[in-house]
């Protein structure tokens, strides 16, 4: 017990953040681990579904892992979209973000580490962003050469969109929520369905901190600039699009549903006339109501006796 007083954390904006980092962490540790395996195997342990579903486990366990303290927003734009409806403070959105990144380098530097010797003798030494035997895109993610600057910030824009519009639902208890035990596995597979449907292109990052952290990682680790200038500069396009994205998909979701949703009940007394019997007192008495509720055991001299066992 002495320990965990000590260790405990009493500051909650620096709880959340750790769990940000922590939950970040397990999401790229699962995902980026996914893609080294069906790379450097040359598809023969994996091909791409089996990357897309690690990417989506990775959310599935960051959730359950991390929602109890920072709600797992494990994305900058999710953080974004929570603060512009006020749900989440504006203060939060700068350190929420930078852990997200933290996390998402580090775990991309693990598995750097433990993919080490594979991804060498997969490249020949030689770590390119171009080419056949190209690693850089076990980190980060890449636009086909044939995919225009315009055409690629329009594909993240979507993704991210589509991301907030089927999450919000689940938490919303104004529609259709899902039980909050099952929202990691439900998000997981929202995440799931975008990668196999979204990231031909580009590879659906959807995710600034997801494509940011693992970028810085490959620009320290041996691939040099190229990661940032390739593609004509396209790096920004995953850490602003989704940014939009998120936005935009959140507020057509408050236009399009949550707006035109019935209110829930604030007064169970006016809300709840069901469950109000009103009866009759005597002249010059206004009426009244009373729930009904069952009787009181002394009231009704109920005599509860334990049968032996």
């Amino acid at each position: 017990m002495d320990v965990k007083r000590t260790l405990r954390v009493t500051n909650p904006l620096v709880r959340e953040c750790m769990a940000e980092v922590l939950g970040t962490f397990v999401l790229l540790l699962f995902g980026c681990s996914g893609a080294a395996q069906v790379k450097t195997s040359r598809e023969t342990k994996g091909e791409y579904l089996s990357a897309n579903l690690s990417f989506s486990v990775g959310v599935m366990s960051a959730m359950y892992l991390c929602k109890g303290i920072s709600g797992a927003h494990l994305n900058p734009a999710v953080t974004l979209s929570f603060c512009s409806l006020g749900k989440v403070p504006w203060v939060k959105l700068l350190p929420y973000s930078v852990c997200q990144v933290l996390g998402a380098y580090l775990a991309s530097g693990l598995v750097f580490l433990v993919y080490y010797d594979a991804i060498m003798e997969y490249s020949g030494g030689n770590l390119t962003v171009y080419g056949p035997n190209e690693t850089a895109s076990i980190f980060a993610t890449y636009p086909i050469e044939s995919l225009s600057l315009t055409s690629s910030f329009l594909d993240q824009v979507v993704g991210t969109a589509l991301l907030l519009l089927c999450i919000l639902p689940l938490d919303d208890q104004k529609n259709s929520p899902a039980p909050s035990a099952l929202l990691p596995p439900i998000v997981a597979t929202v995440v799931l369905g975008i990668s196999m449907s979204l990231s031909s292109n580009c590879g659906a990052a959807i995710n600034p901190a997801r494509d940011l952290g693992p970028r810085l990682l490959t620009l320290t680790a041996g691939w040099g600039t190229e990661v940032f200038t390739c593609y004509n500069y396209w790096f920004w396009v995953p850490l602003t699009a989704p940014l939009l994205g998120g936005v935009l998909g959140t507020w057509i979701y408050m236009v399009f549903i949550e707006w035109h949703l019935p209110d829930l009940p604030t007064d169970p007394l006016v809300d709840n006339l069901a469950n109000v019997e009103v009866w009759k007192l005597p002249p010059g008495k206004e009426d009244v109501g009373e729930w009904k509720l069952p009787p009181a055991p002394e009231k009704e001299k109920i005599e509860f006796k334990m049968s032996s066992l």
